[in-house]
């Protein structure tokens, strides 16, 4: 399927369609296929079959002869409309179109229905339906009165779903029905289409927490999620270099003229840390806790992304990405093609783990840069907090979003967010339904605030 372009980071705008392929039912297969047709007689048409039958036994006992077609024509008319129908089953051809075929959740996606019919007869009457999970709302029902040969029919709905994953649409079914009611027979069109909703992208303020931030004196603009990168690699003088691009202090070091190979621009880095611990977070639905870290840390990703950073999802089971890989380093920025994109897949499939700690997120983040690490977490208790305490000191900053689902807030968990202000974490407690865009604004007043104290701009 052709993956969700991607309208303001969400889905993708370019719809996709095609002709079903081989049916389910396909080829008009000889005896069992004919048999399965006679199946498809209607209470009308075995009535009719059943009074003709009796009316030639009785003309035949009586030797009346007028009763004897009477009873022809009524026997032979449900035959001929099975045959009739049958051939033209598999004359009709149906195809589908999905746009956008990835959506944010609780948006809508268009689903296009096409049919043709390639035969020389006209159609009956067609019911069209296709095949929709339940949770992207009633099974969609189309009728057509009547398609002339060589003739096209559109129609569409609309599908929407309130909770993310990959849903399968079909396959779609068409039901024939002969002009005089005597048969109807189901064909399947064997190809599906499948929807991805992603979770909900909010978009982010440009704040100072992943941004460049001016230096003192003469010092250069640094990043807070720089990752050390030389961005000068000084080589030895060939006859037609540049002499603005003598490095001197390298030809004061080596004793020879040295100028530089090429000016790489310093990389930065970004880890979005998503906690999936079952016990973690209560309650469950769209509006729980769990997705609302989910979408918090699809918004953070896709914002650090858009300013350049090159970003990488870590689950507390130690997964970079759930299900596909950004990039052979794990690592997803404006460089690679459809980063966003298989980011905010990998996010529309994240379920719930069984794990109790975040030891294997540790031992992940210890093999990567560090850069800025920004952690959404449920519920934290005080050795749970102390791993990821040590995990700040693989960083450049950290904050961490820790969602509090409980009223009055456990002994534990309040311990817990201590150990990570400690450490130097910039915590901020949350609760599902708050403003990420507000959070993120006082994620980094707090983070400069910490930084002003400890004499860091």
């Amino acid at each position: 399927m052709t993956r969700p372009g991607d309208p303001a980071g969400a889905g993708g705008s370019a719809a996709r369609g095609r002709r079903a392929g081989p049916p389910d039912d396909a080829g008009p297969p000889a005896g069992g296929g004919l048999r399965q047709a006679f199946g498809g007689l209607t209470t009308r048409g075995r009535s009719f079959l059943a009074a003709g039958a009796a009316a030639c036994v009785c003309a035949y006992l009586l030797g009346q002869s007028d009763l004897l077609r009477v009873g022809l024509l009524m026997a032979v008319l449900p035959l001929v409309c099975v045959l009739v129908l049958f051939r033209v089953r598999h004359q009709v051809t149906g195809g589908r179109s999905l746009a956008p075929s990835r959506v944010e959740a609780m948006s809508q996606a268009r689903v296009s229905l096409r049919l043709e019919n390639v035969s020389r007869l006209p159609t009956g009457l067609l019911m069209l339906q296709d095949q929709v999970p339940y949770v992207l709302g009633p099974r969609p029902r189309f009728v057509l009165d009547r398609v002339e040969a060589g003739g096209t029919r559109e129609v569409s709905y609309r599908v929407r779903s309130d909770l993310r994953g990959r849903y399968e649409l079909g396959p779609l079914q068409l039901r024939l029905t002969d002009p005089f009611g005597m048969c109807e027979l189901t064909r399947s069109f064997g190809d599906a289409d499948t929807l991805t909703v992603v979770p909900r992208v909010d978009p982010l303020p440009p704040v100072g927490l992943a941004g460049r931030a001016a230096g003192r004196g003469e010092s250069r603009d640094r990043s807070l999620a720089l990752s050390g990168e030389d961005d000068v690699i000084p080589r030895g003088y060939r006859h037609g270099d540049d002499l603005r691009r003598v490095h001197w202090r390298s030809t004061a070091r080596y004793g020879q003229l040295m100028v530089r190979r090429e000016e790489q621009p310093q990389r930065s880095y970004c880890t979005v840390l998503l906690d999936t611990r079952r016990g973690a977070y209560p309650g469950a639905g769209p509006d729980s806790a769990f997705e609302w870290a989910v979408s918090g840390a699809a918004s953070v990703a896709v914002h650090l992304m858009e300013r350049g950073l090159a970003a990488r999802l870590l689950t507390d089971d130690g997964a970079g990405a759930p299900g596909r890989d950004s990039g052979p380093d794990g690592w997803s920025g404006a460089d690679r093609p459809e980063a966003t994109g298989t980011l905010l897949e990998a996010l529309a499939v994240v379920d719930h783990s069984g794990n109790t700690g975040f030891t294997r997120a540790r031992e992940a983040l210890r093999d990567h840069p560090g850069g800025l690490l920004v952690a959404f977490v449920g519920e934290v208790a005080a050795e749970d907090a102390e791993v990821l305490a040590r995990m700040r000191h693989r960083t450049a900053g950290a904050v961490a979003f820790v969602l509090d689902g409980r009223d009055d807030g456990a002994d534990g968990a309040r311990a817990g967010i201590d150990v990570l202000r400690g450490a130097g974490w910039t915590v901020l407690l949350v609760r599902p339904g708050d403003e990420l865009a507000d959070l993120w604004r006082q994620a980094d007043r707090a983070h400069r605030q910490a930084a002003d104290q400890k004499g860091f701009v």
